[in-house]
């Protein structure tokens, strides 16, 4: 796999995204390699316990849009909603299954807008899908998955707000 080539097209679809809602909505993009994958993650500090390295933190949720060898064989570029060890987030008393479920439960009226995706995971994979890839239209896709994550961000936070300590110092 030509990294170079997949990170400059997914750099490109990383800039086209609108700055100002990226801020408004207090979301951060990283495009890098992952796993032996190209990516492109969408995160907010506030969805992990380790403000300083969001991307690599124990305890964190991000969107991630991914290619790599084998999806490339396949024609397919994959898109997913991680929630990694949130029964350790500070100030949230959360279980792993409770959080998916709630989260799948809300995300139902948007699941139709949202190719081949599927919410039958374990707990860490809120929801999981794919695209048809295709190399002249890669930046398009990347930019539309991209975008349509930030049309439903909010229902993480809404997520994350049904279980807030009381106790904020916990």
């Amino acid at each position: 796999m030509n990294y170079e080539y997949y990170l400059e097209k997914f750099q490109k679809s990383a800039d086209r995204l609108d700055k100002k809602m990226l801020t408004k909505k207090h979301m951060e993009i990283h495009v890098g390699i992952t796993l032996e994958s190209v990516v492109l993650k969408l995160y907010k500090r506030s969805w992990t316990n380790d403000k300083m390295n969001p991307l690599n933190a124990r305890t964190r949720i991000f969107f991630a849009i991914w290619i790599n060898d084998k999806t490339l064989r396949q024609n397919k570029i994959f898109y997913n909603i991680h929630a990694l060890k949130l029964r350790d987030f500070k100030g949230y008393s959360i279980t792993s299954k409770g959080f998916a479920n709630s989260f799948r439960e809300d995300f139902l009226i948007f699941e139709q807008d949202w190719k081949n995706v599927s919410t039958k995971y374990g707990p860490l994979t809120l929801m999981e899908g794919w695209e048809h890839f295709e190399n002249a239209t890669l930046e398009d896709i990347v930019l539309k998955l991209a975008s349509k994550f930030l049309s439903i961000e909010h229902l993480i936070d809404n997520t994350l707000e049904k279980y807030q300590s009381t106790n904020i110092n916990s």
